[in-house]
């Protein structure tokens, strides 16, 4: 086992927004090393996102990881035989970090044109309350609700 825990390495903001979190989004987004694709991508579908809500297209997306942010999720949990699920609470980068993957994963499982199109359609449903990543966290709280009699077993 390690002595002490690895340092993390502070990412850069991005050129546009300055904002790590950004940074963060773009290297999830992100395939076979082509940041500047996912960059791309990110823009464009953040200039989307303007044109449809008609609001400032980086504070849509800004609402919409908050609104898909969960605050608990279960963990399963060998005791005695049986596997419970266990209700517990996220950290805050485990919250930032399950985020930004649901948005990424349930916009590329969209039908549209081009990543962009998908991304941005799924960004302004999370910042509305709909789409996927909304229904996903949605379904962790109620998992999480439904097995609260085992949270003692944390």
């Amino acid at each position: 086992m390690r002595k002490s825990k690895p340092k993390k390495i502070a990412l850069a903001p991005d050129p546009k927004f300055n904002d790590v979190m950004v940074s963060r989004f773009v290297n999830n987004l992100m395939w076979q090393g082509k940041k500047s694709t996912a960059f791309t991508i990110f823009y464009d579908a953040v200039e989307k996102v303007a044109k449809q809500t008609g609001e400032n297209g980086y504070e849509v997306w800004k609402k919409a990881i908050v609104n898909v942010t969960p605050a608990v999720e279960v963990r399963s949990r060998r005791i005695g035989g049986a596997t419970f699920q266990i209700p517990t609470e996220v950290r805050a980068e485990r919250k930032l970090s399950l985020s930004m993957k649901w948005l990424i994963r349930y916009s590329r499982e969209r039908n549209g044109r081009s990543m962009a199109d998908k991304l941005a359609n799924e960004i302004v449903a999370a910042s509305k309350g709909e789409g996927g990543a909304f229904k996903k966290k949605e379904d962790t709280h109620r998992m999480a609700e439904a097995n609260k009699a085992f949270a003692h077993f944390r």
